[in-house]
């Protein structure tokens, strides 16, 4: 089993509480718009980390991420980007390929949105967990963290840091 800690849209800004809510995770993925490259930095040194670059990312963190993560944990087929949708609205970008080939967990960031939403015709669970930082358009920070156990995910939390 593997505890995941999930961020996005830090937008430079990483709180403090962070590193409380993902001590006993045993990785931390971030969906993109760190901001900065000191916050991959920062979160890399923490913990084992997995991470995509965001639109408003330079060539700093585009250089430290990739645009795309597909990956296996445990026994669950894993992508993360930045920019990608939720079902019935899947950016075009990578609609061809989820549809062809469709992970069992979809993580975006970049909406601010916070979203859990399961797709019956593909049989995915999407992830976007809103926005860690203080820059945009959401009242309130929010962060996630789940278990992968063998080939289920469970034991979803949403977690709030507080007001932008």
């Amino acid at each position: 089993m593997r505890k995941i800690g999930l961020i996005s849209d830090t937008h430079g800004f990483l709180d403090d509480a962070v590193f409380k809510y993902f001590d006993q995770c045993d990785e931390i993925w971030h969906a993109g718009d760190f901001g900065s490259v000191a916050i991959a930095d920062t979160l890399a040194a923490f913990k084992p980390f997995k991470g995509v670059w965001g639109n408003i990312d330079g060539k700093d963190v585009r250089v430290a991420c990739p645009e795309h993560q597909r990956f296996y944990c445990e026994e669950v087929d894993v992508w993360m980007t930045h920019i990608g949708g939720y079902p019935g609205r899947y950016s075009a970008q990578v609609k061809p390929e989820i549809v062809l080939n469709p992970p069992k967990l979809f993580i975006c960031g970049h909406s601010h949105i916070l979203k859990v939403q399961f797709d019956p015709k593909l049989g995915l669970l999407h992830l976007n967990p809103g926005a860690a930082g203080k820059q945009g358009w959401h009242k309130v920070r929010t962060l996630m963290r789940f278990d992968i156990n063998g080939d289920k995910i469970e034991n979803l939390e949403v977690i709030e840091l507080g007001i932008r």
